[in-house]
């Protein structure tokens, strides 16, 4: 099962490598990874997406918070939050192409960031559905590049019922 962990990190040489370290020492893979500073220049947040079943994530946190830099480690997996991921697609646009990649640009919400005479550049963002639902309808027309960022996470706000509850 594919987890989302995020870990607020003090922003420091070296850090990156270590937790990447702990994952390749232990056999254990990143799939996806994306690092920035947080309003704190000092502190920068990970998001780490990794498969495995509840122990490895277990060992995987437990790891994680042993790491001298690290300051919180999260696992949003079955948490309430919101994950987007932003990538760039090359994509043909000759001839008839160049309205079908048009009008799928439009129907998701995309947008057109480069043109050139034989291709566009796309940029999507949304979660991963989005995501792989665009590339499917692209791939036909010729996709030529792709580059993505990965995915990055956050909690929601608690919300609060129609008494006050927290739900």
């Amino acid at each position: 099962m594919k987890h989302t962990i995020s870990v607020l990190v003090e922003n420091r040489f070296g850090v990156l490598a270590r937790v990447a370290g702990l994952f390749s020492g232990r056999g254990y893979n990143i799939e996806s990874l994306s690092v920035a500073e947080t309003l704190d220049p000092t502190v920068s947040k990970m998001t780490i997406i990794t498969s495995g079943n509840d122990q490895v994530i277990e060992q995987i946190t437990k790891q994680l918070n042993k790491l001298v830099d690290v300051i919180k480690v999260s696992d949003l997996t079955d948490s309430n939050h919101v994950d987007r991921e932003l990538v760039l697609v090359k994509v043909s646009a000759e001839g008839e192409r160049r309205a079908e990649v048009l009008r799928i640009v439009e129907i998701f919400r995309a947008k057109i960031v480069d043109v050139s005479p034989d291709a566009y550049i796309v940029e999507i963002s949304g979660d991963e559905e989005k995501v792989q639902a665009v590339l499917n309808l692209l791939k036909p027309l010729g996709i030529k590049d792709v580059v993505r960022t990965g995915k990055v996470a956050m909690v929601r706000s608690i919300q609060r019922g129609k008494q006050g509850e927290e739900e």
